[in-house]
């Protein structure tokens, strides 16, 4: 198959979605011809080739950082990609899968209608639900209505967890089938154990690792507070991610007198990142809703039990007592006792550790990949088999 991947965000841009399907992309051509037209920043190449995958990057212009996107370069998106999408040769492409009904949606579905080929959109959890942003489309009867029209549109629509797809029909008001397909991660990369002094920590610390861009919704505060609370001066935290929350959650973290205690280490690369899981002893997260959560698959990976919120796509494959410890939402004195808990039970932690390696086998990334492979091929048997359609303009079809 020829695939075009259609996705504001691609690495080194962006946050969890735009890096799984990178993974997604990246395994897909090692069978079939992939393309991906995606957002471009400073000095990132127009057009490259990386690791198989033909990236096309168009310039947005407002973007002013790579973790995260603002409105306007989200925006400028669409045009722009219309405009490098239009080059694109009609018998290039068999599919296209869209991914992020906002802000990517529109633009997937008007080339998919000009290329005369099948849309897949997959929709990933905050860009249907974010209660972190005032901007979420959820709240707005301006954006539902469009995000309803572009999922009923699509040829098939695609969600990573029963939490997002839930939210297809509870919001949305959509009644179709929803593909669900969970996501994969990359085996992580094998490396010698490093030092903990190297991040910075205490030889017999107890640490606490959490990796997410620092934005409201991650909630990294709460750690803050827990933290401080937590009446453990063994206990240190090590946050990998950077955002524009990051300079106020270090003066929060002096404020409450964990200069020695929390160490911040900014963005990672990969290899560094699973160096830092591997270092630690427990995942946390105070995230305030995840629409999958590929951060805990890794760190179960690495043999982490996980203490999270039991809100999001990541109740999917995390189970409570057995891969860690969920709790109620914004529960902190709960997530303090689960803290606890695992702090004071060696054995306990171990059990999680070897039930968490097993578990993550089933959500490896070529097994992702199977299910995409089979979900286009049948969109594409299907398409072939409808009347001929005339092409779209971009805000219809």
């Amino acid at each position: 198959m020829d695939i075009l991947f259609c996705n504001y965000e691609y690495p080194p841009l962006g946050g969890g979605g735009g890096v799984v399907m990178a993974a997604l992309a990246r395994e897909l051509a090692r069978r079939h011809s992939v393309t991906v037209l995606t957002s471009g920043s400073g000095a990132l190449p127009r057009e490259s080739v990386e690791q198989d995958v033909r990236v096309l990057r168009v310039p947005v212009f407002a973007r002013r950082q790579r973790a995260v996107a603002n409105n306007l370069s989200m925006l400028a998106y669409l045009p722009m990609g219309a405009v490098r999408g239009w080059r694109l040769r009609r018998a290039s492409f068999d599919v296209v899968n869209t991914h992020f009904v906002v802000p990517s949606g529109p633009l997937g579905g008007w080339l998919a209608a000009r290329l005369d080929v099948p849309n897949v959109l997959t929709v990933h959890g905050g860009d249907l639900y974010d209660p972190s942003k005032r901007s979420s489309p959820h709240l707005h009867w301006w954006l539902r209505a469009p995000i309803r029209a572009l999922l009923r549109r699509a040829d098939r629509v695609v969600g990573q967890s029963r939490d997002t797809l839930s939210r297809v029909q509870s919001i949305y008001g959509v009644q179709r089938r929803v593909e669900l397909i969970p996501l994969g991660i990359e085996r992580p990369p094998r490396s010698e154990p490093m030092p903990r002094a190297s991040f910075g920590l205490p030889q017999d610390a107890f640490v606490l690792v959490t990796v997410g861009r620092l934005v409201a919704r991650k909630a990294v505060e709460q750690l803050l507070k827990m933290l401080a609370g937590c009446e453990r001066p063994d206990v240190h935290l090590l946050v990998i991610g950077e955002g524009p929350q990051g300079e106020a959650l270090r003066a929060q973290a002096d404020a409450l007198g964990l200069q020695q205690r929390v160490h911040w280490m900014g963005q990672a690369d990969e290899q560094r990142k699973f160096q830092a899981l591997a270092a630690a002893d427990i995942f946390v997260s105070t995230s305030q809703h995840e629409g999958f959560g590929l951060v805990f698959l890794e760190a179960m990976a690495c043999g982490l039990p996980v203490i999270c919120y039991d809100r999001g796509g990541q109740t999917d494959f995390l189970r409570s007592g057995e891969t860690g410890m969920l709790v109620a939402l914004n529960d902190l004195e709960s997530f303090t006792r689960a803290l606890h808990q695992l702090h004071g039970d060696a054995q306990l932690r171990q059990r999680m550790a070897q039930s968490n390696r097993e578990r993550v086998e089933a959500y490896l990334i070529d097994r992702c990949a199977q299910q995409y492979e089979a979900l286009f091929e049948d969109a594409i048997d299907q398409h072939a088999r409808r009347p001929q359609r005339r092409p779209a303009s971009l805000g219809a079809r």
